[in-house]
């Protein structure tokens, strides 16, 4: 279940960069997944969630403006893959299969990446602008993050 879990955190990360960081940092926080000893305890520490929340809530926001860059340029592309790499790492590290949940959060996120471009652009063509489709997307992001978390 772990595997199908941190694939899917990625694939929420192609969606919204910082939501899976907040999911797993509040997992951690709240004893849900164990980074006890590890490398990534600091993703349970008291400030890490709610830094990755505020983070998070200010991607929702910045993402609707028009000058917001594409998620396929190299730096946005690139925070999604550190994101779906570090959030599928927290919630896999408890059960050592933190190798597995990094490349898996890769994968997610790549798939999210150009999965959630596409169905955003199909969406915002249908709607005949692209603000409906996005907060489609915030939702799907929010709430599938929020879903996963309880599976691990």
């Amino acid at each position: 279940m772990i595997f199908i879990v941190t694939f899917l955190m990625g694939v929420v990360a192609g969606l919204r960069a910082m939501t899976p960081l907040a999911a797993a940092s509040w997992a951690a926080y709240l004893g849900w997944v164990s980074v006890a000893g590890t490398p990534l305890e600091f993703m349970g520490n008291q400030w890490t969630p709610w830094i990755f929340t505020v983070l998070a809530l200010g991607e929702l926001i910045t993402d609707q403006l028009p000058q917001t860059p594409s998620r396929k340029v190299p730096v946005q592309f690139g925070a999604r893959l550190v994101s779906g790499a570090l959030a599928g790492a927290t919630l896999a590290i408890g059960v050592g299969a933190l190798i597995p949940g990094i490349v898996l959060g890769i994968i997610g996120a790549v798939a999210g990446t150009y999965g959630g471009a596409s169905v955003r652009a199909k969406l915002a063509a249908r709607f005949g602008k692209d603000l409906p489709a996005a907060l489609i997307e915030d939702a799907v992001a929010v709430f599938g993050a929020l879903a996963l978390i309880h599976f691990v």
